[in-house]
């Protein structure tokens, strides 16, 4: 059986990109990979099996283009208003906090947090099928 173990982004900043995702998601650096045309920064969490890898070419000066093929990165938190609260408090990008149902029944609690590439984040209350 296979196991997820990470998932690549491509970022401008590397410091940027770090401060945002050690901020918003508590991730620190577990690996960093320096090649003479681009790094590789491994990011997770102190409870989590996977990482976020962060690709930083060095030539590169212009923001990436998303395109419309990318969707989102996920995490769950305990509390997604106060997740929410704080992400406003501290500057971070934040959107509505939404109360996602199919008809009657709930599916999920959530906002999307944008990184300062443009990457969306949906940060989910944990429970339901959201462990």
């Amino acid at each position: 059986m296979a196991k997820l173990v990470h998932s690549m982004i491509r970022v401008l900043d590397e410091a940027r990109s770090v401060a945002f995702y050690e901020n918003a998601f508590g991730l620190h650096i577990v690996d960093r990979l320096d090649f003479e045309t681009f790094a590789l920064v491994y990011m997770a969490g102190d409870a989590v099996g996977f990482e976020l890898e962060l690709t930083i070419n060095k030539d590169r000066t212009e923001p990436y283009a998303l395109g419309d093929g990318y969707g989102h990165l996920a995490v769950v938190v305990e509390d997604v208003e106060a997740e929410h609260a704080r992400f406003t408090a501290e500057g971070l990008t934040a959107g509505k906090l939404v109360d996602f149902k199919n008809g009657d029944v709930p599916v999920a609690k959530f906002f999307f947090a944008t990184d300062p590439d443009g990457y969306k984040i949906e940060v989910i209350q944990r429970g339901g099928r959201f462990q």
